[in-house]
């Protein structure tokens, strides 16, 4: 099971700078969307004064002169309002063009470098964590979009305009104005930095409880078949119930951060309109400016009561992409060279040259030298922590070696593309994991541009087909997540037939017959044959009826070669592999448990033998 995951955010301005490559691309859709707030604060503005007009013409009485003033101040107004109306249409129609294809960039860039991650990688993190933080790293543009242009800049726009025009026409108010408004925004500031620690520790949390479901629901065989539920349940229930405490908390500062504010935003309201009304007695204010002041006053504080939600929004949307931010600034464990060649396979030989490896400080393999020349079938026995699979995946790169070098047909695998020397090799696993897609798509992943017949066909050669065709939708069921919809040895066929399509100069067998019953065994032994003609083979197993159709048998312990020969010539000269064969039992090659206790893992959580 992969460790839990540690909360590693990249900072801000890693964030900023990573969105900002991608806003630059649509710099029009962002020019617009920003002259539009402009445009709609800066009329947003504008409209009171007309209102003033009409109000101060209005409390005169009815006269040709007023009436016509008051026609001029209607007009206004309405342009203004359509102004505004017309203009916040563009804006959404920019913003939305915008983030929609901002968001699609940023996830189809974070799942490219996610995915290009190493194997190690992967083993060490959870897959429900990623992906919540693939979509976290486009959502959070979304939000900090809304809450930067359309909130705080907006709220700064209509601020600076309102004290603006109240400083020119009533300076005590003005000034008053800027003074409260400084006050109040650098308190909803300081509120929102004293809540982000209980806002990561609720972020924090809720991945927790995503990785914990997923954890167990992917592994649900496993808690009904170790009556788990009871204890899965418990885990969960605990894991929600530090997620809900950390709700509370963060709540509960809302709570009293919004009842600070309404203190505040009343006493401001009021002082002002007694300011205004002390103005109003020395004749300083007309009616009208009564209406305007309070007109400001109410738009200004819709603009700005919400500042802290948006300051709190920012700082959560920044913590949300920093996780996403952080990963990607990983760099890739297994990555190709500069100039990396594609691989050319003519001969098929396969060779290890002094190579040493070692995981988590732990020697899996140490100076190993291994040449398997052209066609050859060579199985890879030993017992568990010998070092096979380790072996097996060094050669598919997914590991980089410290130490000494792998060729095929002379080319360093370190110095080729990594598709082109997986395109090479064919790998069977031992318990293969299906993608939750149509049986078609997943015989087809071996070869995608594959025929319908050209699927059928390596189907037929795996003996799958039987089974695949009694189904009701046949090659068109989907067969669930990881295969579950499968039994062990359908998935194996499958697998198998995936291998055969594939048609890889150099198979690489894990246990590959292992799930399969002892008929199903003699089909596929068949369709084995056939796919090891004319291919270089490396294959692990404990079944006799694999072993001793290799060409060469090498023995491993503690990764070192201790044995190599033939079926007949290791039993010849005993040791290790005598001792297995002499344990053996049903067909297999059982691990000797004294080994096993004295040899040591090879480290590797997903690696087992």
């Amino acid at each position: 099971m992969p460790q839990k995951d540690e909360k590693k955010i990249a900072p801000a301005g890693a964030v900023a700078r990573a969105y900002w490559k991608h806003l630059v691309q649509y710099k029009w859709y962002a020019t617009t969307s920003f002259l539009c707030i402009f445009l709609i604060q800066a009329a947003s503005v504008i409209a009171p004064l007309f209102l003033r007009q009409l109000v101060n013409v209005i409390s005169v009485g009815v006269s040709s002169d007023a009436i016509n003033a008051g026609i001029w101040a209607l007009v206004g107004y309405s342009i203004v309002q359509a102004i505004i109306w017309a203009t916040w249409r563009v804006e959404m129609f920019a913003g939305t063009q915008i983030c929609a294809r901002i968001m699609a960039d940023l996830s189809q860039e974070a799942f490219a470098y996610l995915m290009h991650h190493s194997y190690q990688f992967f083993t060490n993190s959870f897959a429900g964590a990623l992906t919540r933080r693939v979509n976290r790293y486009s959502d959070a543009f979304n939000r900090l979009w809304d809450s930067i242009l359309e909130s705080v800049l907006a709220a700064l726009l209509y601020t600076l305009g309102v004290i603006g025009v109240l400083w020119y026409e009533h300076p005590i108010l003005g000034a008053a104005l800027t003074v409260s408004v400084i006050f109040f925004v650098s308190l909803q500031w300081v509120m929102s930095r004293w809540q982000q620690p209980l806002r990561l520790k609720r972020a924090e949390e809720d991945s927790n409880v995503t990785a914990v479901l997923a954890d167990s629901i992917a592994n649900q065989n496993n808690v009904q078949l170790f009556s788990g539920n009871v204890y899965e349940e418990q885990k969960t229930g605990n894991a929600i119930k530090r997620l809900l405490d950390a709700y509370l908390a963060t709540w509960g500062f809302d709570i009293f951060v919004y009842g600070l504010q309404g203190f505040i935003s009343t006493s401001i309201n009021v002082g002002v309109l007694w300011i205004a009304f002390l103005l109003w007695q020395q004749h300083s204010l007309t009616i009208g400016d009564f209406v305007l002041i309070q007109a400001y006053i109410i738009g200004l504080f819709n603009n700005i009561w919400g500042l802290s939600r948006e300051f709190r929004n920012i700082n959560t949307s920044l913590a949300d992409a920093g996780e996403m931010v952080y990963i990607m600034q990983q760099p890739h464990d297994v990555k190709d060279v500069k100039d990396a060649k594609t691989l050319l396979v003519s001969d098929r030989v396969i060779s290890f040259n002094d190579v040493s490896f070692s995981f988590n400080k732990r020697p899996v393999v140490a100076h190993f030298d291994l040449t398997i020349p052209s066609g050859q079938k060579l199985a890879l026995v030993g017992p568990s922590g010998a070092g096979k699979t380790t072996i097996t995946r060094l050669l598919l790169r997914l590991y980089d070696i410290p130490s000494g070098t792998i060729t095929i047909d002379g080319q360093n695998i370190a110095t080729v593309t990594q598709d082109s020397l997986r395109d090479a090799i064919a790998f069977v696993p031992q318990e293969p994991i299906l993608f939750h897609r149509t049986l078609m798509d997943n015989i087809r992943y071996g070869k995608r541009d594959a025929t319908d017949a050209e699927v059928i066909e390596a189907a037929q050669k795996a003996h799958c087909h039987e089974f695949i065709s009694a189904l009701p939708l046949g090659y068109d069921t989907f067969v669930g997540e990881r295969g579950i919809k499968l039994s062990g040895g359908e998935r194996q066929r499958v697998a198998i037939a995936r291998a055969i399509l594939k048609n890889a100069p150099i198979l690489v067998l894990d246990e590959a017959t292992s799930s399969l019953d002892s008929e199903s065994e003699l089909y596929i032994q068949e369709a084995l044959e056939v796919l090891m003609r004319g291919k270089t083979v490396i294959v692990i197993a404990h079944r006799l009826s694999t072993i001793m159709k290799m060409d060469r048998i090498v023995v491993l312990e503690g990764g070192t070669i201790i044995a190599d020969g033939t079926h007949e010539e290791l039993l010849h000269k005993g040791g290790l592999y005598k001792k297995l064969w002499s344990i053996q039992a049903g067909g297999f090659l059982a691990d000797d448990e004294d080994m096993k206790n004295n040899v040591e893992g090879e480290g590797e959580n997903l690696a087992e033998e």
